[in-house]
């Protein structure tokens, strides 16, 4: 079972993908496969491929794969490996996705996942999500903890927005953020997401939404 937020950060990015036009899509930090899954129900999408560090992870969403009623025929290959080791296999992706996956990453690694999806893989969509530590509040985390013992970061949405603004800027994407899971007025969504869609692309996707305040 998935909490309410998650269900919404999930109703978001496939929203994305979807709208994109987007038939072959990198998960990457896949985990169990709850967005996967989702979109190996979509007839338009053709390609999957799931990373993740955990192999447990993976085997349960191997076995949530073989259980689904309602696959399309999509191929789908789940790895086993970190997202910034992935070569020049997967450059030609049309999407990828990292759902709640960059605040596992020391912050000094960051840099090694620019490169790896924007310089190497450099599909024409990604599509990035991230807890909005603005509404720990609204949570109950106690402002010195995160959300998760495993986060390494929890960024705020200026902190979010100057990120974003740079890897865009560095890499030829245009970028447009939306708060999601919830919004309050003051302190936004319980996540944030940012959308990026490649300038120099043959066939560019349509950059959706516009950027919220903050």
């Amino acid at each position: 079972m998935i909490s309410w937020f998650h269900q919404q950060r999930l109703d978001a990015v496939h929203a994305a993908v979807m709208q994109s036009g987007a038939t072959s899509v990198l998960d990457l930090g896949c985990g169990e496969g709850h967005l996967l899954t989702r979109l190996a129900e979509e007839p338009r999408i053709r390609r999957i491929v799931g990373i993740d560090l955990s192999r447990p992870a993976l085997d349960r969403l191997r076995g949530r794969l073989d259980a689904a009623p309602h696959k399309t025929g999509a191929q789908i290959d789940l790895i086993h490996g970190s997202l910034v080791e992935v070569g020049l296999s997967f450059r030609n992706f049309d999407a990828a996705l990292l759902v709640e996956t960059v605040e596992h990453v020391r912050p000094e690694h960051l840099s090694a996942i620019e490169r790896s999806v924007f310089g190497t893989m450099r599909p024409r969509l990604v599509v990035i999500t991230t807890p909005n530590a603005e509404f720990n509040a609204l949570l109950g985390v106690p402002r010195h903890r995160f959300r998760h013992p495993d986060h390494h970061f929890e960024w705020d949405r200026a902190m979010f927005g100057r990120w974003v603004g740079g890897v865009a800027a560095r890499n030829g994407y245009d970028v447009v953020r939306h708060d999601i899971a919830g919004r309050h007025t003051v302190l936004g969504g319980a996540s944030q997401m940012a959308v990026f869609t490649l300038r120099d692309a043959n066939d560019p996707l349509p950059a959706m939404g516009q950027e919220v305040a903050g």
